[in-house]
Parts: structure tokens; C-alpha cells; sequence
């Protein structure tokens, strides 16, 4: 396939990555967060100083097994490195910040996200201000749409199961939930470190993608963009947000014969979309295949 498109195909793979782990925070918990792309950032360059730092003792450590094998093993840990480290990253962000509500928690996240960014600029064995380099390219569209696969089906496994109905209760009224007896507080903490862990995977994959990481990548409008994702397909639907996501990533390429026109004809289209669809493209309603299916009773 043309480089170029194939390229193209990735980017939409990653970026609904990064909406399906947004929506579980904003669409089906109802948290308005502003820091997505703060743990897509730790995700990025955790796994990438993971592969650059120890890749040496990685193949040493496994010299018995053919060398795509074992760079394959190498890339798997440092994706899940990445992703741990982008979910303990949640954690601390999520146990002082949950406990607000609508936009101060929104400017909390929005906050800690900058902070985030600006840590890691500070950081000289990630390249700083420079950027970090020489990263293994190691992503391919194997990699991408299978862990997609993986994130929709627990994802959606997730918020359709009996326990998971506690997230689109908080979403409702949380008052209201707390009066159940739902723990609102630590559900609200694992969506946002479930979220952050997914975030921190497509991190490490755009990492792996492009072979170089800089702090502009992950600035407060990618998280922006992430939200745009959710909102358009439909806060609380994974089908939307994949879809959204699509949508979002190959508009500004579709637009390039547009030339400098090209940002002003996509924001007015996102405006349009969101006055003729204001509940999102999908709403709240996904694919019949993608919900579980639950048992019967005894009456049917």
C-alpha cells in the first residue's frame, strides 16, 4: 500500500484508541477531563525510553529466540510499561481531582495535563526540549488494530456488564447514585485510570509510529482534539467515537487541496455536523455485535 495512505490507516487506528479511552471518562462516567493527552504523553515516551534504554539487555536476555520475536516481546512490555505508567499517572491525578465537579474539574485536569507536558520537557534523558530520537520503529497496522480490537471489546464489555451500569448511573446523577449505595468516587477513579492506561498504549504505538517524540505533540489541543472525537460520535457510544475518529482523521487530509482554506473549511464542517447532530453522530446507540449478549431468565 501507498505509504502515505497507510499512514493515514494508523493514525485513525491511534487516534480511536485515544477516543474509546476518552469516552469512557467523559461519555459513560461523565467526568469532563481535560488532560488525555498528558497521559497519552507518559504513555510515549515511557515506553519509547523503555525500547531505547534496554533494548540492548532485552535481546541479550532472550539471544535464543529469533530477533523479531524477541523485538516484538520487547515492544509488547514496553507498551504495557507505558500504559502502567500513564495508569498510575491517572491514580495521582484523579484521587485529589475527582472529588470536583464539571469545570473545576475540567480546569484541574486541564492543569495537571500542561504540568505534565512541561515535566517531561524538563527531562534530558527523554530529549527535553529537543525532542527524543532514534526510536524503534516497531508500530504497524498489526499492532494498532489489534489492540483497538482488544480496548472495544473491553470497553464495551466493561460499561455493558452488571457492575459497569455504576458508570452511566454516575453520568445521570450522581447524587442519585451515591443514594444506592455506588461507590461514586472509586468508580469515577477507575474510569479515569482504565482511560489513562489505554491512553498511555496508544502513546507508546504513536511513539513507535513516527520514531520521534517532541512536548508539541501532546499540548492542551490534542486533548481538545480527543474530546472532539467523543463529542461528535456521540458521548458514550464506542461505535461513535471510532467512527468520529475516522472521520476527524481524514478530514484535514481530504482537505489539503484546499491549501490555506483548509482549517477554516474543517472548522466550519465540524459546526455543521454539530448543529444538525448535536447528541453525536451515533448518540448513544452501537453496533448490535458489539454488545454482549446476556443470558436469558427463566421466563425468557
Amino acid at each position: 500500500m501507498n505509504l502515505y495512505y497507510l499512514q493515514i490507516i494508523n493514525m485513525i487506528g491511534i487516534n480511536a484508541i485515544m477516543a474509546v479511552s476518552l469516552n469512557l471518562i467523559i461519555g459513560h462516567t461523565g467526568q469532563f477531563s481535560l488532560g488525555h493527552a498528558g497521559f497519552m504523553a507518559i504513555g510515549a515516551y515511557g515506553s519509547a525510553a523503555f525500547t531505547v534504554y534496554q533494548k540492548a539487555f532485552f535481546l541479550k536476555l532472550f539471544s535464543g529466540l529469533p530477533p523479531s520475536l524477541a523485538e516484538s516481546l520487547l515492544f509488547l512490555v514496553a507498551l504495557i510499561f507505558g500504559g502502567t505508567l500513564a495508569s498510575l499517572g491517572g491514580l495521582l491525578v484523579g484521587i485529589p481531582t475527582l472529588r470536583l465537579r464539571g469545570d473545576y474539574l475540567a480546569i484541574a485536569t486541564l492543569g495537571l495535563g500542561e504540568i505534565i507536558r512541561v515535566l517531561v520537557l524538563n527531562l534530558d534523558f527523554v530529549g527535553g526540549a529537543r525532542g527524543f530520537t532514534d526510536i524503534p520503529e516497531y508500530t504497524n497496522f498489526f499492532w494498532i488494530y489489534l489492540i483497538l480490537t482488544i480496548v472495544v471489546v473491553m470497553m464495551t464489555r466493561l460499561v455493558h456488564s452488571a457492575k459497569g451500569k455504576a458508570f452511566l448511573a454516575i453520568r445521570e446523577d450522581e447524587i442519585a447514585a451515591s443514594s444506592i449505595g455506588i461507590d461514586a468516587f472509586q468508580y469515577k477513579i477507575i474510569a479515569f485510570v482504565v482511560g489513562a492506561f489505554w491512553a498511555g498504549i496508544g502513546g507508546g504505538l504513536f511513539a513507535h509510529l513516527n520514531t520521534y517524540l517532541h512536548t508539541n505533540s501532546f499540548s492542551f489541543l490534542k486533548s481538545i482534539e480527543f474530546i472532539g472525537m467523543v463529542v461528535l460520535g456521540g458521548m458514550g457510544s464506542v461505535t461513535g467515537s471510532i467512527l468520529a475518529a475516522s472521520l476527524l482523521t481524514l478530514l484535514p487530509e481530504v482537505l489539503r487541496v484546499a491549501s490555506e482554506w483548509r482549517m477554516i473549511i474543517y472548522a466550519l464542517l465540524l459546526i455543521v455536523f454539530m448543529i444538525l447532530r448535536p447528541q453525536g453522530l451515533l448518540g448513544k446507540r452501537e453496533f448490535k455485535w458489539l454488545l454482549p449478549k446476556h443470558p436469558k431468565g427463566k421466563n425468557g
